[in-house]
């Protein structure tokens, strides 16, 4: 006789404070029913109610993962509007931030995947590599998780001693390139937790409308570094990374191989980085009246921002479409069919962010 389990919104098998309302015939997945919005916190109409510098603080606490994208894409849109055009400097290390930020998501997500699978040798490995990348993030801007480090018109911090990053990319390639990529595409405990389990297949994916490394792995190449070149991008020859099995294994290839493309993009950016200023000269420049939108590629895939200014120093409408926001109810697709003790590792493979989708 089929029985619900209801799992979360807190939940030791759950990353995130969500809920999974779960169906199952015996061990067998049947059907899931998700909730979300146990976290909301209104961001969107707070950030109608004060000026464009008090809403790049507010929209860094969207999410403290991917913090530097949201100041990154909202600073965008307001210096499209504008026809802000920022300095090349700053334009080299917006995406160094963005990259190590990227580079510490998926370090972040792969101790949890390797922790949910089992594999605490890893795991600890793979976290030791997080410290690592924490610690630059402290170095170039004082802090650790929130970095402040984009503005209205460019950047309010410095990369001082790019040899030292280099120096630390050179220690994470090859800790990346001997130790975790091998146990992660080659390990027989991955592959055998992994491997066809939660398929997301191609129409699915497209049906769903997800993005970032949940699509790519399921064989569609999109990202917005590639589709809509912005920064640094175009200069450094981005190179997208998919997998056409759809399953959790290429979930995790796909995120692994990503981190050394991060790796690459950020040295390829310090040596190139030319000398020169980090802002403009005006810290408080009048954003026009009209509407922007602008798209960034963060660590879970699509960031969108739509900007809307009346000519004051407040904008009008502020909207953020995160992509934990539609990749979250592609669980659905994923677990149906499948084994009610492999839930925990298929959600976590979506790395949902409710600090992004409650916003």
């Amino acid at each position: 006789m089929p029985f619900t389990i209801p799992i979360g919104p807190y939940h030791p098998a759950l990353e995130e404070p969500y809920k999974l309302n779960v169906a199952c015939k015996g061990e067998v997945i049947q059907d899931v029913a998700i909730e979300i919005g146990f976290s909301f916190r209104s961001i969107e109409l707070l950030a109608q109610q004060r000026n464009y510098i008090k809403d790049i603080v507010l929209v860094e606490r969207v999410c403290g993962i991917c913090s530097c994208v949201h100041t990154l894409s909202f600073c965008s849109a307001a210096e499209k509007l504008a026809g802000i055009r920022i300095p090349e400097r700053a334009k080299y290390i917006r995406t160094i931030m963005v990259e190590l930020e990227r580079l510490h998501s998926h370090l972040l997500w792969s101790g949890i995947g390797t922790e949910v699978m089992g594999f605490q040798t890893l795991f600890m490995e793979i976290y030791q590599l997080r410290e690592r990348v924490m610690d630059l993030f402290e170095i170039i801007s004082g802090n650790r998780v929130h970095y402040a480090s984009n503005c209205l018109g460019g950047v309010n911090v410095d990369i001082k001693d790019p040899k030292q990053v280099l120096d630390a990319m050179a220690d994470l390639r090859k800790a990346l390139e001997k130790n975790i990529v091998p146990a992660i595409m080659g390990s027989a405990t991955v592959k055998a937790r992994s491997a066809g389990v939660g398929i997301l297949t191609k129409a699915d994916a497209l049906a769903y409308g997800v993005v970032g490394p949940l699509a790519r792995a399921s064989g569609l190449a999109i990202d917005a570094r590639q589709d809509t070149p912005y920064l640094a991008y175009p200069e450094l020859g981005f190179k997208i990374v998919t997998a056409a099995e759809c399953d959790v294994r290429a979930r995790i290839v796909v995120r692994a191989l990503e981190m050394l493309e991060s790796v690459r993009l950020i040295e390829e950016a310090l040596k190139a980085m030319p000398a020169g200023p980090l802002r403009i000269d005006d810290p408080f420049p009048t954003i026009p009246a009209g509407e922007v939108t602008f798209t960034a590629e963060a660590p879970r895939g699509e960031l969108f921002y739509y900007l809307k200014s009346d000519g004051s120093d407040i904008p009008e409408r502020v909207k953020i479409r995160t992509p934990s926001f539609v990749n979250i109810p592609s669980i659905k697709a994923m677990v149906v069919g499948q084994q009610l003790g492999d839930l925990t590792l298929i959600q976590a493979t979506v790395d949902p962010c409710c600090s992004c989708t409650d916003r």
